[in-house]
C-alpha cells in the first residue's frame, strides 16, 4: 500500500494505522492514528461520521493503538468534521474510560463552534479539554 505523504511532519511523528491499514469500515469516517512523543492523534477526515459500523470499527482500532503504544493522552483532532453522530460521543468517553485507568486524558482539538454546542448541551464540556487547533493541543498536553 502507498504511503501517505510526509506532510512536514517531525522525524517523530509516526504514522501507526494507515501502515497496517485495511479496507474496512472505519474508512467511513476517515481515520488516522499517528503517535507523537508520549500522545495519540486520532484525526478523522470525513466530513460526516455518522456510520455505526465505521465508528465501532473505529474505536476497535483506536483501543488497539493504545494497547500497542500506550499513549499518556490522546488528541482527537475534529479540524475536518462537520457532523457526527451521538456514536462518536461514545467512542470518546469509551477512549476516555481507556485512558483514565492509568492517568490518561483525552482531548478534543480544532473542533466547529456548532459540534462544540453537543458538548456544551450534554455537559459533556465539563470532562474533555478543548484547543483551537492540534498545534495548541499538541502544546498543552506537552507540558502537563
Amino acid at each position: 500500500m502507498k504511503q501517505p505523504e510526509d506532510r512536514g511532519r517531525p522525524k517523530e511523528f509516526e504514522i501507526i494505522a494507515l501502515k497496517e491499514r485495511q479496507p474496512g469500515m472505519d474508512d467511513k469516517v476517515g481515520l488516522e492514528i499517528t503517535r507523537q512523543d508520549s500522545f495519540g492523534i486520532v484525526a478523522f477526515k470525513a466530513a460526516c461520521v455518522s456510520d455505526v459500523e465505521g465508528i465501532a470499527s473505529a474505536a476497535k482500532r483506536i483501543k488497539e493503538f493504545i494497547e500497542k503504544n500506550r499513549p499518556k493522552n490522546v488528541i482527537f483532532d475534529f479540524g475536518e468534521v462537520k457532523f457526527f453522530s451521538s456514536g462518536v460521543l461514545g467512542l470518546l468517553l469509551d477512549i476516555r474510560a481507556t485512558l483514565k485507568a492509568y492517568n490518561g486524558e483525552v482531548v478534543v482539538s480544532a473542533i466547529n463552534p456548532q459540534l462544540h454546542r453537543v458538548f456544551k448541551i450534554t455537559n459533556l464540556d465539563k470532562i474533555f479539554r478543548f484547543f483551537a487547533d492540534r498545534k495548541s493541543a499538541i502544546k498543552a498536553i506537552s507540558t502537563d
